[in-house]
């Protein structure tokens, strides 16, 4: 069975805030809070008969929906870390020794360790595999001569939707999400097809 397709759900402002199922989309469609959409339709929705008119209520539902409300809703500033994502954001690499891993193989590293003043944030964590892990256990990397293949960085919120959504993101959505990433960090993407979300 493949995924349902999920809307992209955008502020007044054209900021993208979240994912959304057709279900919840139709409900803003309903209420009238669709202020402007982009892309192609991801779903029809056929609704009851008017029984003056005969006519049956239907809806389109556009891959990307900007709704309006009582105030103008803010994207998160700092998405919520999780081993999920941070596997996503290094590409299920193990960023000492470069191998890739299934997502239970990999482990989440902290370059600069708890137990000597480092936190638990995007900036200070990699994806690591156990052997890497356990090898560099509570040492900072200087001390053992380690590298990193990539610096670690906490993703924006259009980067965070795009590896959260994974294989269910449209190519409109995903064009449009592109045009929101950091740019500084666009060679990270650039190395994958454009419907890809690895960031490696």
């Amino acid at each position: 069975m493949t995924a349902q397709p999920r809307i992209l759900r955008l502020n007044l402002a054209g900021q993208p805030l979240e994912w959304l199922g057709w279900e919840q989309a139709a409900c803003l469609y309903v209420r009238e809070l669709v202020t402007w959409e982009l892309g192609g339709i991801v779903r029809r929705v056929q609704g009851g008969t008017n029984r003056l008119t005969g006519k049956r209520s239907q809806l389109q539902l556009a891959s990307i929906i900007a709704c309006g409300g009582a105030r103008i809703a803010e994207p998160r500033r700092r998405p919520p870390l999780t081993n999920a994502a941070l596997f996503l954001r290094d590409g299920r690499y193990c960023l000492y020794c470069g191998n890739r891993f299934s997502a239970a193989a990999l482990t989440r590293d902290h370059v600069h360790p708890i137990s000597r003043g480092g936190r638990d944030i995007w900036e200070n964590v990699v994806s690591a595999c156990r052997r890497c892990n356990q090898f560099k256990g509570n040492a900072l990397l200087q001390e053992l001569d380690m590298e990193l293949l990539a610096l670690p960085f906490c993703p924006n919120a259009a980067e965070y939707l795009a590896l959260v959504n994974g294989d269910r993101i449209r190519g409109d959505q995903m064009a449009f999400l592109r045009s929101q990433f950091n740019k500084r960090r666009e060679a990270r993407w650039s190395r994958f097809g454009p419907d890809s979300v690895c960031i490696l």
